[in-house]
């Protein structure tokens, strides 16, 4: 069942919470919002002429937290009064000095003084419910803390500022409109339709789906920017996989052995690369073993690279070729696939085996070939070249698969010119507007809302 958003003076409490990270800082930062901030500010924070209460929005003052007659810190008090906040209610923030105890103590006297403790996300949940901004922009702020690259926090913020907002609510806008027209029809009788109507429709419809098919292809932009790119090494015990885990990363973070069989589980580390994060996952070495703990190395060693959004697999360039492993690569997807032959210090380079990349992983040469070929790899599903801008994601984009899936629908029925199913086709329409209103806050259930406001720390 869908919801309507309520209205802005639903929410009648008022929360509190700590803003920035607890530990060792300069500020630390507690968030009041509610109909009773002020009220709250006046009791917990004495200054030097007006309370907070009689001051006007958009300054602050310096002056203490106080518990009783003790005084807890010092602090600065801004004020943000209704609806030009964040979460467009009456919002104090009182800045103390940064550090656990000192948060702590001005949360709990804010709390005593008639505040609740925030949920997470509730904030950005109030800035929702009072329309500062949409689902989708509400989406974007988890994204901006979340960003593990520049590109990913530049389209964040261009998500942020309402860019694919502004997309969606056209396109609904445009559905609405056709919806309308839709359900107007059935009040003609069959001679008296317009034989212009329904080509009209369809035209409008169709246009509509091209605009939903072209939103859903950010989506592989999207999930490598938020998620991050996969990226898997493979090959045999030896082979160096390890070592040019180890170079990529700068540092030695897997153990490297002469000893076959070293790396028994998968070995996982974060960096960037053309401003893609990207997730560097070392693995077992690919051979028959006895060892148990071994097999099950190797098992998820194959379950990774079926899973990557690019699987590197290191050859010897100094051993015989061998048949099985040139089999099994010949079976993997070659848009996804990159091939390197390691050890090349080892041989005569005219005797070296195909391959993208020819590298020493001991002597570290090539390395920067390899990051540039993974980026190259990656650039497939993102341009790099571009500029960085807002993408679905992947509740998005499951929502504007089924309303795509249903407006393919209506386009069959009315093209079929049958009045039986302009009823079926007008029900249809309705389907279409709840997923499309569903992904940017128009229509909402509270499972909804949970789903996606419990991933935001508290204070957010």
């Amino acid at each position: 069942m869908t919801t309507s958003v309520p209205a802005p003076d639903s929410t009648t409490d008022t929360i509190a919470a700590i803003a920035t990270a607890l530990g060792e800082a300069g500020v630390s930062v507690i968030r009041i919002s509610g109909p009773q901030a002020y009220e709250i500010a006046d009791r917990v924070f004495k200054c030097s002429g007006n309370p907070p209460s009689k001051r006007a929005a958009g300054t602050f003052a310096f002056g203490h937290v106080i518990e009783g007659q003790t005084i807890i810190d010092q602090a600065l008090c801004l004020i943000m009064r209704s609806p030009h906040s964040y979460t467009g209610e009456d919002v104090v923030e009182l800045q103390g000095h940064g550090g656990h105890q000192c948060a702590k103590r001005i949360l709990r006297t804010c709390l005593e003084a008639g505040a609740r403790l925030a949920q997470p996300g509730e904030f950005t949940q109030r800035a929702f419910l009072n329309g500062r901004m949409d689902l989708v922009q509400a989406e974007a702020v988890l994204d901006l803390i979340h960003a593990r690259s520049a590109r990913a926090a530049a389209a964040a913020m261009d998500q942020l500022d309402g860019q694919l907002s502004t997309q969606l609510n056209t396109l609904y806008d445009r559905l609405i409109a056709i919806a309308a027209d839709i359900e107007a029809t059935l009040d003609f009788p069959e001679d008296e339709l317009p034989e212009t109507v329904m080509p009209t429709l369809i035209a409008g419809l169709e246009a509509c789906l091209g605009e939903s098919k072209a939103l859903l292809s950010t989506w592989d932009e999207g999930h490598l920017l938020r998620d991050g790119a996969v990226v898997v090494i493979s090959g045999k015990p030896n082979v160096g996989k390890s070592t040019l885990l180890n170079g990529l990363l700068g540092r030695d973070r897997a153990i490297v052995s002469d000893t076959p069989g070293t790396t028994r589980d998968t070995i996982e580390e974060d960096l960037v690369i053309d401003g893609i994060p990207i997730r560097l996952i070392d693995t077992a070495g690919l051979r028959i073993t006895d060892c148990e703990i071994e097999q099950i190395g190797i098992a998820r060693t194959r379950d990774q690279m079926t899973r990557a959004d690019l699987h590197i697999h290191l050859i010897d360039a100094s051993a015989p070729a061998d048949t099985q492993e040139i089999d099994r690569l010949l079976t993997a997807n070659p848009a996804k696939l990159l091939i390197i032959a390691n050890k090349i210090d080892l041989i005569d380079p005219s005797e070296a085996p195909p391959a993208e990349i020819y590298i020493s992983a001991t002597q570290l040469t090539d390395i920067e070939n390899v990051k540039e070929s993974i980026g190259k790899h990656l650039a497939d599903q993102i341009d790099l070249h571009s500029r960085p801008h807002a993408t679905i994601s992947e509740r998005h984009r499951n929502l504007l698969s089924k309303a795509q899936t249903e407006i393919q629908m209506v386009l069959e029925m009315l093209s079929t010119l049958s009045d039986d199913l302009v009823p079926l086709a007008s029900s249809r329409m309705r389907d279409v507007l709840d997923y499309l209103g569903q992904v940017t806050g128009r229509t909402y259930h509270d499972e909804l809302l949970n789903t996606i406001f419990s991933r935001f720390c508290i204070g957010k």
